[in-house]
């Protein structure tokens, strides 16, 4: 984190954006300054449309907050029901309205922020313009914490995430073809799950993209939808790498894998790295390429199909079913390289 520079230009943005907010929200007297502060600083994101999204969510939440309190107390009175009450339909309508995690929450807060002082008119205009101060503020300097849009974050992502998979496999074909054991494959497998753990942030990252195209860069919807295709494509080819990796643990706590395969075994493995790797690196190669990596995928899961299939009756038949599941595993990634995959169509029509 702190070798990254990319957190030093968001922390310091997001000090500027809230001493900004401070000053603008200081100008309404009072606590004005303070409320506009701490608003800005929940807003503020590492994009705009993030920022965007969570500063609405903020703006409508307060207005509900202090609609909510302003009621609650005028009926209650100040007391413990009219705090609890107040409290439970905030957090209620914040949830019902999806106004964003941090929102949610502050629609709360607000409420008890317009109550503490007291609830005459000027107090609650005064906090909900300092509300507004702040979020516009959060969004206006979100603009600056990230030089890259959210597209191309997901791009860089999406690609290294794809390289760590494409290390990975040819590691593991060297480990097969010079012979692995448990300890080994429990490395790979510790790996593989890590990978597969960063996909809820690829998702999220194609969200901000969809998102920041749909409101704001509306010409680039198109390269939206291209890199949400590749990134499913990425996601299906890091949990097939993943079950590759658990089949291969599985087979050192039994009879490992078969000796008369173990060469084709560790050709397909490595043909599956090369493919991942040119797919990401050389993707225009690929396209006017008369032999493509992902068709020398296929002819190396054919080639060891063959082998499995015609020495049948040498090999054990646990290490067949591995073996053919193996090969099942590296078909799919081909699809999913060469976005033929059924299931990766029908994620994109069903987004």
């Amino acid at each position: 984190m702190f070798k990254d520079p990319l957190w030093y230009r968001q922390i310091i943005v997001a000090s500027l954006a809230g001493s900004t907010a401070w000053l603008i929200g200081n100008q309404l007297g009072g606590r004005g300054g303070i409320v506009a502060a701490i608003v800005c600083t929940l807003t503020i994101r590492i994009s705009l449309h993030r920022s965007l999204r969570e500063g609405i969510g903020q703006i409508i939440g307060n207005f509900i907050g202090a609609i909510v309190a302003t009621i609650a107390v005028h009926f209650l009175g100040l007391g413990f029901f009219s705090i609890g009450l107040t409290i439970l339909i905030c957090s209620i309508l914040g949830a019902v309205l999806r106004l964003g995690s941090i929102a949610s929450v502050n629609v709360p807060v607000v409420a008890m922020i317009i109550i503490g002082p007291g609830l005459d008119e000027s107090t609650v205009a005064h906090r909900l313009a300092a509300t507004l101060i702040g979020a516009l503020t959060g969004i206006g300097f979100s603009f600056y914490s990230h030089p890259k849009t959210p597209i191309d974050r997901t791009y860089e992502f999406l690609n290294k995430l794809g390289l760590q998979g494409a290390a990975l496999l040819a590691e593991i074909s060297e480990g097969v073809a010079s012979g692995y054991n448990q300890e080994i494959a429990g490395h790979w497998l510790a790996r593989a799950r890590a990978l597969v753990r960063k996909l809820p942030e690829l998702r999220m990252q194609i969200g901000d993209a969809k998102g920041y195209t749909r409101w704001i860069r509306i010409k680039q919807r198109d390269e939206a939808e291209k890199a949400s295709l590749e990134s499913l494509a990425i996601e299906h080819t890091l949990v097939q790498i993943r079950v590759i990796v658990r089949t291969l643990f599985d087979a050192s706590l039994d009879a490992g894998i078969a000796e008369i395969a173990r060469k084709e075994t560790a050709v397909a493995l490595s043909a599956a790295s090369y493919a991942l790797t040119a797919h990401i690196e050389d993707p225009e190669e690929i396209i006017g390429a008369q032999q493509s990596p992902t068709q020398d995928l296929r002819d190396a899961t054919d080639a060891l199909t063959q082998i499995l299939v015609a020495n049948n009756a040498k090999i054990e038949k646990a290490q067949i079913v591995k073996g053919l599941s193996i090969v099942s595993n590296l078909e799919i990634i081909a699809d999913s390289l060469d976005y033929t995959s059924p299931a990766l169509n029908d994620e994109v029509e069903s987004a």
